[in-house]
C-alpha cells in the first residue's frame, strides 16, 4: 500500500543558477578551499574561491586563531557544497542564503567561514573591474588610512620610550598599555613567574589578575605620558573587558581629563546594558566591539549613542558584506569605525579593513600589525605602512594574493592547547574574561 509523501521527506531542491543574459556562458564557482598557514606563529584561515575563468580566483579571511579547524570544517564540508556551480558575481544572494542554510547561525565560527567566501567573492568582482575595491563602495575619500599602533612597557618610562618611538616613526596615534607589578597584565604581559607554561584547573600557572591594582595603576599612567608627550600625540587604552563594570565606569571618569582618543572595551559585551550608565557618568570616548557576532549585540549601542567607535573583527560578523552596512549604520548616528586589526587578522583581513577604511566618510583610526618579512613572502600585496598610516597598492580587488608553496612551509605550531587562550585567574582561582 503506497502513501502520501510527506513534505518533510521532500528533500530540497537546489536553487537554479542565475542565467546570464545574452546567452554568454555564466561565470561559476568551481572550488572552494581553506588554506592554513602561520608564517608568524599565529593560525590563519586563509579562503581560496576558484572560477571557471582560468586564473580567476578570490581570497578571503576566515582566521578564528583559537577555533581555525572548526572554521575549516564549516568551509570545506558546508559552504563548499552550497557554492560550487553558483555564479560569484551573485554576493549578496550568495551571502543571505548561506547565512541561513545552517538554521542555527551567526557565532565566530560561521561567520568566520562566511566571511572567507564573502571577502573572496568582493575579490573576484574587484579584479573583473580592474578597480580597487574601494573604488566600488563609492571611491576614496583619503589619501590613506591612519593606524594606531602599540606601545607597552613594564613601568612608566618605557611605555614612554616606546610612543616616542613610534611618535618619531610618524604615528599620531598610539594605545599605551603598562604592566601592574605581581599580576598579568593585558598589553604588557611579562614573561611567566613559574615555570609550567599553562596552568591546571584551579592552579595560577602564570601571574594572576585582581583589577584593583590595575585601576589605581592606570590613571596614573596617563598623567605621565600626558605630562611627557605633550597633547599633540593622541593616547588609547584597551581595558580588554578585565575588570567589574562598576570599577570601569570608575576608571573611564579618572581617564577622561587626559583627554583619550578613546577607550577600548571598558565592558564586555554581557554587560552592554552598563554602557547606559557609563554614558551618564563620562564623556570619555568609547570603541566597542571586537567580540561583537550577532548585529544584536552591536545595533542597540549605535542606535542608542553609547559608544563613539565601533571595533568589529571583520570576519566575526560575516565579511565585508555586514561590515560595508554597519558602516554605513554608524555614520548615520555619528559612530566612527576603528576595525580589529590585530596579528590575527590574516593579512587578506588587513587589506579588507583598508578597503572600507578608504571608502567609509566615517572612519576613525585603524589598528596595524607589523607583519614580518617572511609573511609579506607569503602574501604578496600587503598593505604598505608609511608614516603612521596604510597605504594601498591600488591593485584590482583586495590587492593581495598568497603563496601556496610557500604558505605549506609554516604549518600551525604545536599547542598543549591546540590555539585556544589559557584561563586568566584571580588570587582565588576564578577564572576572568576574557
Amino acid at each position: 500500500m503506497s502513501h502520501p509523501t510527506r513534505q518533510n521527506d521532500i528533500e530540497p531542491a537546489v536553487p537554479p543558477a542565475w542565467e546570464p543574459s545574452g546567452g554568454m556562458p555564466a561565470l561559476k564557482i568551481t572550488n572552494v578551499k581553506a588554506i592554513c598557514t602561520a608564517p608568524d606563529g599565529i593560525r590563519l584561515v586563509v579562503v581560496k574561491v576558484e572560477t571557471s575563468e582560468p586564473g580567476l580566483y578570490g581570497l578571503g579571511d576566515a582566521t578564528f586563531t583559537q577555533r581555525p579547524l572548526a572554521v575549516v570544517t564549516a568551509i570545506e564540508e558546508y559552504l563548499k557544497p552550497f557554492l560550487l556551480g553558483r555564479d560569484p558575481n551573485d554576493i549578496e544572494d550568495i551571502w543571505q542564503s548561506a547565512y541561513v542554510s545552517s538554521y542555527w547561525r551567526s557565532g565566530p565560527v560561521l561567520n568566520n567561514a562566511l566571511s572567507g567566501v564573502d571577502m573572496a567573492l568582493w575579490d573576484i568582482l574587484g579584479k573583473r573591474a580592474g578597480m580597487p575595491l574601494y573604488q566600488l563602495f563609492g571611491g576614496k575619500c583619503r589619501r590613506s588610512a591612519a593606524l594606531y599602533t602599540h606601545a607597552a612597557g613594564r613601568d612608566f618610562q618605557e611605555v614612554e620610550e616606546d610612543a616616542r618611538r613610534y611618535m618619531e616613526q610618524g604615528y599620531r596615534y598610539v594605545r599605551c598599555q603598562v604592566s601592574v607589578p605581581g599580576y598579568s597584565t593585558y598589553g604588557a604581559q611579562i614573561a611567566p613567574s613559574k615555570a609550567e607554561p599553562f596552568p591546571q584547573p584551579l592552579g595560577l600557572g602564570y601571574d594572576p589578575w585582581e583589577p584593583s591594582a590595575y585601576c589605581r595603576i592606570v590613571p596614573k599612567l596617563f598623567e605621565h605620558l600626558r605630562g611627557a608627550l605633550g597633547e599633540d600625540v593622541e593616547l588609547l587604552h584597551d581595558v580588554h573587558e578585565r575588570v567589574p563594570p562598576i570599577q570601569a565606569i570608575g576608571l573611564a571618569k579618572e581617564l577622561e581629563k587626559y583627554n583619550l582618543f578613546f577607550l577600548e572595551d571598558p565592558l564586555a559585551p554581557e554587560d552592554n546594558e552598563y554602557f547606559r550608565l557609563m554614558r551618564q557618568q563620562t564623556s570619555i570616548p568609547i570603541a566597542m566591539g571586537e567580540l561583537f557576532v550577532n548585529q544584536a549585540e552591536y545595533a542597540p549601542l549605535i542606535r542608542d549613542r553609547l559608544i563613539d567607535f565601533i571595533r568589529v573583527h571583520i570576519s566575526d560578523i560575516g565579511g565585508l558584506s555586514p561590515a560595508r552596512k554597519l558602516a554605513a549604520f554608524c555614520e548615520l548616528f555619528g559612530v566612527r569605525t576603528a576595525w580589529h586589526g590585530p596579528g590575527d587578522v590574516a593579512p587578506v583581513g588587513h587589506a579588507a579593513n583598508l578597503q572600507l577604511d578608504l571608502a567609509c566618510h566615517n572612519f576613525g583610526v585603524q589598528e596595524q600589525h607589523n607583519f614580518p618579512e617572511r609573511t609579506r613572502e607569503v602574501f604578496p600585496g600587503c598593505p604598505e605602512i608609511r608614516d603612521g598610516s596604510l597605504w594601498s597598492n591600488e591593485q584590482p580587488g583586495l590587492g593581495i594574493d598568497i603563496d601556496e608553496e610557500l604558505a605549506a612551509k609554516y604549518p600551525y605550531p604545536e599547542h598543549p592547547l591546540n590555539g585556544a587562550w589559557p584561563p586568566v585567574r584571580r588570587l582565588d582561582g576564578t577564572v576572568i574574561r576574557p
